[in-house]
């Protein structure tokens, strides 16, 4: 078997057919674009396996995202892409198959109550929410936040079905409270379901005071905005 490295990035924010890029918001995110697929050529090979956990492309349609699923179909290794709060393209799994078939994208794949095999290691998640912790969450933010923890268990219960040995779930918004606890029902799932690592995005600028890393309850958590990691596809060992 060829040995399979597993990386994860989040928050590309593409414009390669907008006017809307990410530089507005400084310095950091000069020339981004170049340097995602910079370290992303340096870094990972054909055989490899990218989780890209959100906020994929600017676009608010899917058929206006070619370009975008262009840059990524060129860089190298399998893409595993779930949805982030800015991805107002998404569509029905149905219409992502019919996408990526026509336009010739062969090693993309969507995160969607589903789950995939990359060797041992089953890749599952949903997009998450914001925590009832916020300030101002509402009653429909509660619908909201109910529906991802049943796309989360869809999920989890899919890749318990691949028979793996690990699994990692990946989502766009952080699964912690405001003070920086592991989210309550986030964590019953994870040790009803033996998740080994999570992975996820969103936040950018002064919002990354509120990052949180670690291991809480035998489970690793990293944050993987682009931003936040230079740019720079981040390997997952588990």
């Amino acid at each position: 078997m060829v040995p399979i490295s597993i990386f994860a990035i989040s928050d590309l924010h593409l414009s390669t057919n907008t006017d809307k890029s990410m530089e507005v918001f400084g310095d950091k995110w000069t020339d981004y674009m170049n340097r995602i697929s910079d370290n992303w050529n340096r870094l990972i090979g054909k055989d490899d396996t990218i989780i890209i956990g959100g906020d994929i492309s600017w676009e608010m349609k899917l058929e206006d995202c070619v370009s975008d699923f262009k840059y990524i179909n060129s860089l190298p290794g399998r893409k595993i892409i779930s949805k982030g709060n800015h991805d107002y393209w998404w569509e029905t799994s149905a219409k992502h198959k019919s996408f990526l078939e026509s336009n010739g994208f062969s090693n993309i794949d969507f995160i969607y109550n589903n789950a995939f095999k990359v060797q041992d290691i089953a890749v599952c998640g949903t997009r998450w929410w914001n925590d009832p912790s916020a300030d101002g969450f509402s009653d429909e933010d509660l619908k909201i936040y109910n529906h991802e923890l049943i796309r989360l268990e869809n999920s989890l219960k899919e890749a318990c079905k691949l028979e793996c040995d690990k699994k990692l779930v990946v989502l766009h918004y952080p699964p912690f409270t405001v003070d920086g606890f592991v989210n309550k029902d986030i964590a019953e799932l994870f040790k009803c379901y033996s998740v080994d690592e999570c992975v996820y995005g969103h936040l950018h600028g002064l919002g990354l005071k509120n990052a949180v890393e670690g291991v809480f309850f035998g489970i690793n958590y990293r944050l993987t905005s682009a931003d936040f990691l230079n740019f720079t596809p981040i390997e997952i060992k588990i």
